[in-house]
């Protein structure tokens, strides 16, 4: 386990350092770049090379990642071209919106996918499993940002209920504010989530239907047990390591793919920070956001592991 642990460690600190390597090189093989981004083409020369100067963009491209790998090691992901400030400060101002988003989209997910994926299981054939497998379907079938305009319309224009614009932290000086949080964030969390939950409705529906026809699952019901403990004590049970790896690649997805509900909404979290930062050639908040995005990646996958053992008995990772 522990020589498994380290493989899995070495190989991810490989992945951090390709993810870092490429994103250096192909944000600078982008047309442009961030001094006549800034400035335009129109710009004194002279003035341009001076900033270059100061931004140590006239240095070759080996030297450039050279001091950049050196940066990293330091966790120094240096200052935003435009802004001129640390890039880990506009980091930290917008994962907290990114990660509150994606949180409150996995729940949702979660509440509803797989209790529909039982149920579709269980009532086979049957009008629940139809129903299920229809909304399953749509859910599939509906882009993120059409649904978000939908539920603005419906619950913020139409009905006034909850407000459909910007982010409030859960925690500040004043104290906690649940339900500011909380009503931002559950229309854009609709949006992401509803996608996700219909992918671990599906996935838990197939688990669950190769589980129910199990000879083990036919001696639990011939032995008299209840059908809430065999679904939920012996099919689910065994039914979690293909659910627990959607889950995980969905995890890793809504933390990295809500760019599109972030600009929907006005959330200012680390998607739409990226895109701007890719539209005006800003390399360090670039460099900064896909690399901290490829960390979490990487550690959902990794945690996603760990967990087979756990739900599994019968998992063990040998040396």
């Amino acid at each position: 386990m522990q020589r498994y642990l380290l493989r899995r460690f070495l190989f991810s600190l490989f992945a951090i350092w390709a993810t870092a390597t490429l994103t250096f090189f192909f944000i600078r093989a982008l047309p442009g770049d961030p001094v006549t981004t800034m400035v335009g083409n129109e710009g004194d020369p002279a003035n341009i090379e001076k900033i270059k100067n100061r931004l140590g963009l006239n240095r070759p491209i080996p030297v450039q990642y050279f001091f950049y790998l050196k940066s990293i090691v330091k966790l120094d992901f240096g200052d935003s071209i435009y802004l001129r400030l640390p890039v880990i400060d506009q980091i930290k101002t917008a994962i907290p919106r990114s990660l509150s988003l994606a949180f409150v989209s996995f729940v949702i997910a979660i509440l509803i996918g797989i209790p529909a994926g039982i149920i579709s299981a269980t009532r086979r054939y049957s009008i629940w499993d139809h129903g299920a497998t229809l909304i399953a379907f749509l859910g599939l079938a509906m882009p993120g940002f059409w649904l978000g305009v939908l539920l603005i319309l419906v619950f913020g224009v139409w009905l006034g209920l909850l407000p459909v614009f910007g982010y409030m932290p859960l925690f500040d000086k004043d104290g906690v504010h649940f339900w500011a949080w909380f009503s931002r964030l559950i229309l854009p969390a609709i949006a992401t989530g509803t996608g996700s939950a219909a992918i671990l409705a599906r996935q838990t529906r197939s688990a669950m239907l190769e589980t129910l026809s199990q000879d083990y699952i036919r001696t639990a019901y011939a032995k008299g047990l209840q059908e809430h403990v065999v679904i939920w004590r012996h099919a689910f049970r065994n039914s979690l390591i293909p659910v627990i790896t959607v889950m995980g690649i969905i995890l890793a997805l809504l933390l990295n793919g809500v760019v599109i509900i972030e600009v929907v909404f006005a959330i200012n979290g680390l998607g739409r920070l990226l895109v701007n930062s890719i539209l005006g050639r800003d390399y360090p908040i670039v460099q900064g956001v896909i690399l901290l995005t490829a960390v979490l990646f990487i550690l959902a996958n990794f945690i996603v592991d760990i967990l087979y053992a756990f739900v599994n008995p019968r998992i063990r990772y040998t040396d």
